[in-house]
This record gives structure tokens, C-alpha cells and sequence, in this order.
């Protein structure tokens, strides 16, 4: 099982706050007297209380392993879903006939992470506008693609390039 960072950090956390507490307990027992317990009248060693607190705290970890657990499953959903979503788009304008500019028709690539959804494409003429659609599986179609749609595809599937830091002044 692997944790976030976050949650290697929590647990360290509380590991370290449990050997503090238990030290603290070890050196009040060497040093204290014992209390006594208000129903039997019998001593309570230290010891018996820092056993309690120590089964208090072994419950809580475990309740929280669990929550941990818990969620590192929902993570897994959601990250199933996410790499199935839309995640890769690219659209291609370009004039597929000479006497009508304008860029109109295009090639639009709707992929998720693996490079699997459809490409769009509308062909926009003088009298008439054709538009298909065309399923994509891992980058590549059952279907004949045109060099455009192609393109489109090419473009979405290229690695994202990061966004430029921006400076910013002090004024």
C-alpha cells in the first residue's frame, strides 16, 4: 500500500506525539507517587495508565488506517475516471476548397489519456456542410482519416508543454 506524502507525514506525526507522551509517562511513574482510584481505593500505577492511554491511541490509529485505506480506494476510482475524461483536445481550421476561405472547416480531436475518444470533423462548402465522426483508439481509427483529422489527433496526443513563469515586480 503506498501513502501520500501528506499521510506518511500524519502518521510520523502522531508517532513521534505517542513516544513523547510515553516518555513523559515513564519519567512521572519513576518519580510520582501513585494515584489512587476513587472506587476501590487501590493504587494505580502509571504504568496502567499509560497502558490505557497508549490502547486509546493503538484504537485511533487503527480507526484512522482504516479511513486511510478508505480513501486511498475512492482515490483510485477517481483517478479511473479522470484518465478516462476528455482530457487531450486539439482543433485543426483549415479551407477545404479553393473558392471558399475563411478557414472554416476544421478537424476537432476530443481524446481522453490513452488517446481514445473521437475526432470531429465539419467540411463547410459554398452550398453545403458535411460533418463526421469518426471513433479513436489509442491514436488511431477503424475508419480512413483524413490528413487534417490525422493532424488533430497528432496535435492533442503531443506532450503538453508547461505554462512560462510569470514574473512578478515588487513595487
Amino acid at each position: 500500500m503506498t501513502f501520500s506524502q501528506s499521510t506518511l507525514s500524519l502518521m510520523a506525526l502522531i508517532a513521534v506525539g505517542l513516544s513523547v507522551l510515553a516518555i513523559a509517562f515513564a519519567i512521572a511513574d519513576a518519580r510520582g507517587p501513585r494515584m489512587r482510584t476513587p472506587d476501590r481505593g487501590e493504587p494505580l500505577g502509571l504504568d496502567d495508565a499509560l497502558a490505557a492511554v497508549l490502547d486509546g491511541h493503538g484504537a485511533q490509529i487503527a480507526r484512522l488506517e482504516q479511513a486511510v485505506r478508505s480513501l486511498a480506494s475512492t482515490d483510485r476510482g477517481q483517478q479511473a475516471s479522470i484518465d478516462s475524461s476528455v482530457r487531450r483536445v486539439a482543433l485543426f481550421r483549415y479551407d477545404a476548397f479553393e473558392d471558399v476561405g475563411g478557414r472554416l472547416s476544421f478537424s476537432c480531436a476530443l481524446l481522453d489519456e490513452r488517446g481514445s475518444g473521437v475526432v470531429l470533423t465539419s467540411i463547410n462548402g459554398r452550398q453545403e456542410t458535411r460533418v463526421y465522426a469518426k471513433p479513436v483508439t489509442d491514436g488511431r481509427s477503424t475508419y480512413n482519416l483524413s490528413l487534417e483529422e490525422g493532424e488533430a489527433i497528432r496535435q492533442a496526443m503531443a506532450p503538453s508543454k508547461p505554462m512560462p513563469e510569470q514574473k512578478v515586480e515588487a513595487r
